[in-house]
């Protein structure tokens, strides 16, 4: 295990309806590179996550609400899919407001599967490459992104895959390219 990101804070923005691979995987990424995440939500207590968008698969605590959260209290921000986690994140106008912030500021952002679609929503895709679920690829079009069809996806800040398959490739990108703006920040 390498220590790269050690000292750097990451937030995970997520709800009920998460799935769970697609967080419970880079979650482990980061903290076997050494950063401190935690789970940003709607609601106090507990996340219902699933398997498939289907199945029930656990929970998870929710560390802070959205709504009391700052870009400043992160250095990158993480956004799992989940058909219905998004659904709800993109119609929430903190969730919304967290993310365009973080976009602003050029600091780190990893979104797979359907996490575009709250980047979407924030306003933050125009002029962008990037990919993600094939069902939402029309609305990332639409809001004015490149929208390819790849495995891993690095433009700027931003980090995009496309499913639970791409996780390998996702995860080693995310550390990557946290790992070089934890140690190269962006000019604020």
């Amino acid at each position: 295990m390498t220590q790269e990101l050690q000292g750097m804070r990451v937030g995970i923005l997520a709800t009920d309806g998460v799935e769970r691979v697609e967080l419970d995987q880079p979650r482990g990424a980061l903290q076997g590179a050494g950063a401190k995440t935690e789970i940003v939500s709607l609601h106090p207590g507990e996340i219902q996550a699933r398997q498939f968008d289907l199945n029930a698969a656990g929970t998870f605590p929710v560390d802070r609400l959205v709504a009391d959260a700052s870009v400043d209290d992160y250095q990158a921000l993480l956004l799992p899919g989940g058909t219905v986690n998004l659904d709800q994140l993109r119609m929430d106008r903190d969730a919304v407001r967290f993310v365009k912030d973080f976009m602003a500021s050029g600091k780190p952002v990893a979104a797979i599967c359907h996490g575009p679609w709250t980047l979407a929503e924030a306003g933050a895709v125009r002029g962008r490459r990037l990919t993600s679920w094939p069902s939402i690829r029309t609305d990332l079009r639409n809001a004015g992104a490149e929208v390819v069809d790849q495995e891993v996806v690095v433009d700027r800040q931003l980090v995009t895959s496309r499913s639970p398959a791409d996780l390998p490739a996702f995860c080693a990108a995310v550390v990557e390219q946290f790992a070089r703006a934890h140690h190269h920040p962006m000019p604020g």
